[in-house]
C-alpha cells in the first residue's frame, strides 16, 4: 500500500504559503501534483496546480490574499503508482482586501466597460458568464492590474460581472 504524502505548512504569511512534502515510505518517489484551492467572493472557486519533480520537496506559493482559507491537496507519483490524497488548511495572514465596487455599462451589443474602485498594485480578475452556475463553474474571465477594463461579450445576451 502507498501512503500519502506528508504536507507541512513550514511558513505562511498575508500572501505567500510554504510547505514541505515527503513520505514516510521508502517507495521511490518521482514527483508530486499538488492542488491550492481557494473561494473568490462565495461564487467561484479558483485553482493552482503544481507538478513538482522529484522526492523532497520544500514549495512557497507567493501571489495569494490576505487573510484567505486555502486548502492544499498533494499525491505523490511512485514507482508503484499514484498515492492517496492527503489534505491540509490554512489561512494567510493579515486583513482581506475590501471587496472592489465594481460599475458595468454596455458601450455598445459586444463591449461592456467594467470599472470598479480597490487598492493600487495588485491584479483584479474579472469573471462573466451568462449564468450564476457558469460564472461558479467555468466563467470568461482576465486580469489586470488597472481599475478598469472593456470586454468583449456575445450581443443577445446577458451577463453577470465579478471582479
Amino acid at each position: 500500500v502507498i501512503p500519502p504524502p506528508v504536507i507541512h505548512i513550514e511558513s505562511y504569511s498575508k500572501d505567500s504559503i510554504s510547505f514541505s512534502l515527503k513520505m514516510t515510505t521508502d517507495i521511490k518517489v518521482s514527483g508530486y501534483v499538488v492542488n491550492i484551492y481557494w473561494t473568490f467572493d462565495s461564487h467561484r472557486q479558483e485553482k493552482r496546480t503544481l507538478v513538482i519533480e522529484g522526492e523532497k520537496s520544500i514549495q512557497k506559493v507567493a501571489n495569494l490574499t490576505a487573510h484567505t482559507p486555502y486548502e492544499i491537496s498533494a499525491w505523490a507519483k511512485t514507482e508503484l503508482g499514484d498515492s492517496p490524497l492527503s489534505f491540509v488548511h490554512v489561512v494567510t495572514s493579515g486583513t482581506r482586501p475590501v471587496s472592489p465596487s465594481l460599475k458595468a455599462k454596455a458601450i455598445n451589443q459586444t463591449a461592456v466597460e467594467c470599472s470598479w474602485t480597490g487598492p493600487r498594485n495588485v491584479v483584479y480578475g474579472i469573471f462573466y458568464a451568462t449564468s450564476f452556475l457558469e460564472l461558479y463553474r467555468s466563467p470568461h474571465n482576465s486580469t489586470t492590474s488597472a481599475h478598469n477594463a472593456t470586454v468583449l461579450v456575445q450581443r443577445d445576451e446577458q451577463y453577470l460581472f465579478l471582479v
